[in-house]
């Protein structure tokens, strides 16, 4: 696993594209909403801001780049010819997946890190763990299955659209009008829970224990995402 992950770290770094889009790019737009931070907590508040950070380096750098390297993986038969060495399916998908999962979380840490001292929040650092942490895992699974439908690094273009802006959608809805109205509908969209738990975290003034039920939502997108990806992911190109 080692080897693929170090292996698929290199080909990040010769991919130029892939950098450019899928890192630097939400590294930038969450810079802007950090040296702006005064004018969006308007809308809502710094927790905003936060899951803002959380789910545009998750949506268009973890989640977009799972499903590129993946598609691309499958369509040059690299995806085949691992599963012809001693590793687990497991395993090849761990090892892939690792650099931009390992990437994310640095991104992620060092921005919340940035925007903390510039406010001095968050109010409750684990329960933004268990936020950031829940929230990609989420996209990874989502990531997954909409490999299975992708055809071709190109065509990823395309098929992560919806996820990518839905849930940057999503978290601009929650984060600006809260859960107070539609609460049920708001929490069981994808990234709806996880954002009102980045809020709670970054902004406190709630219990612990009433926070840690939004993971319930997340983590249930988690199973959907994993089975949707058991029944769709193919290991052979798509034709």
């Amino acid at each position: 696993m080692l080897a693929i992950a170090a292996s698929e770290l290199i080909q990040i770094f010769r991919n130029r594209l892939v950098l450019v889009t899928s890192f630097i790019m939400p590294v930038v737009v969450s810079g802007f909403f950090i040296s702006r931070h005064e004018a969006f907590a308007t809308l809502g508040s710094l927790g905003y801001i936060a899951g803002v950070v959380v789910f545009t380096v998750g949506a268009f750098g973890l989640y977009a780049t799972t499903v590129t390297t993946l598609a691309s993986r499958r369509q040059n038969l690299f995806l085949k010819r691992l599963r012809s060495t001693t590793a687990s399916d497991p395993q090849i998908l761990a090892g892939l997946l690792t650099p931009a999962t390992v990437i994310a979380l640095l991104q992620v840490t060092g921005i919340l890190t940035v925007l903390g001292v510039i406010t001095g929040q968050p109010a409750n650092v684990p329960l933004l763990v268990a936020a950031v942490v829940a929230t990609l895992a989420m996209l990874i699974g989502l990531g997954l299955a909409t490999a299975g439908l992708t055809n071709s690094p190109e065509h990823a273009q395309v098929t992560t659209l919806p996820v990518s802006l839905g849930v940057i959608a999503v978290t601009s809805w929650v984060g600006i009008t809260g859960t107070e109205n539609l609460t049920l509908l708001k929490r069981l969209l994808p990234g709806g829970a996880a954002t009102e738990l980045v809020l709670d975290a970054w902004n406190g003034g709630v219990a612990v224990t009433d926070s840690l039920i939004l993971l319930a939502p997340t983590l249930g997108w988690v199973v959907v995402a994993v089975a949707l990806a058991a029944r769709l992911f193919s290991w052979e190109p798509r034709r």
